[in-house]
């Protein structure tokens, strides 16, 4: 697939918390394995006092460095640091995460011993680098148009978020297209009608979609979903049931006690 300038066009699946690229090849999608032979790249970003980090390496090192490394940016895409959802994961994160110029969230790091400021746009723009080094690195030609794909249920200042994160990756972002769609795509080479119904169960979103696939025809018939009902919340909610757990039965066990 062509478009835009030259050389072939990538898919890009921006993750909350893994991201994945493809390319059409030999009448099939190749999603296509990182340098460490991985199909699937965290969407992280470090920060050091010498060098910035993205993927795996960023992710196998946060331990040792918190607060300067960036992830679930994908949360705060599009969005303003008042909005209750930025809010409540920013109490979740050890990043910093400030308000900017129009209530823009600012996330705040360290690097090469200066305080920097990013905005997500930013940092998804770096994750989208990474993908696009990948993909270079497999089809050995410099990549430049990419489709992007949201959840469902991104609303418009999100979609162009998305879209802004691309360009300042050096993309041509052909088209930004729904995840559920992305999905059902595999579906339309059938005949005949279709009922589908797309469950999308990511790491930090869920989304739902009911489509009706006619004679490679896509029509979304329902949407729902839910940016934070990801593997990663059901993750908080366990660990805050165990200390729910806990809590309750130390408290009665102070009862007993006295």
């Amino acid at each position: 697939m062509s478009g835009k300038g030259e050389g072939p066009a990538i898919g890009i699946d921006l993750g909350t918390t893994y991201s994945c690229v493809g390319v059409w090849q030999h009448d099939r999608v190749e999603i296509i394995a990182n340098n460490r032979g991985n199909r699937t790249t965290p969407s992280y970003v470090a920060f050091t006092d010498t060098e910035r980090s993205i993927g795996d390496a960023a992710k196998n090192r946060v331990a040792m460095n918190p607060t300067n490394t960036v992830f679930d940016a994908k949360r705060l895409i599009g969005r303003r640091y008042s909005d209750p959802s930025v809010q409540s994961d920013m109490k979740l994160w050890p990043f910093k995460v400030i308000p900017g110029p129009g209530d823009k969230p600012m996330i705040v790091v360290t690097y090469k011993g200066e305080e920097k400021q990013f905005v997500a746009e930013e940092i998804s723009s770096m994750v989208l680098i990474k993908m696009r080094e990948i993909a270079e690195a497999y089809l050995r030609t410099t990549i430049k148009n990419a489709v992007v794909t949201v959840p469902a249920y991104f609303n418009d200042s999100q979609r162009q978020a998305t879209e802004d994160a691309g360009v300042i990756a050096g993309l041509n972002v052909m088209r930004i297209i729904n995840e559920p769609t992305a999905a059902a795509i595999t579906y339309g080479g059938s005949s005949g009608e279709k009922n589908v119904l797309i469950f999308d169960l990511g790491g930090g979103t869920l989304d739902v979609s009911i489509l009706i696939i006619e004679e490679g025809i896509f029509e979304v018939k329902a949407t729902a979903g839910d940016t934070h009902l990801g593997e990663i919340d059901c993750l908080y909610e366990g660990i805050d049931f165990c200390l729910t757990i806990t809590r309750v039965r130390f408290d009665k066990l102070n009862m007993d006690l006295f």
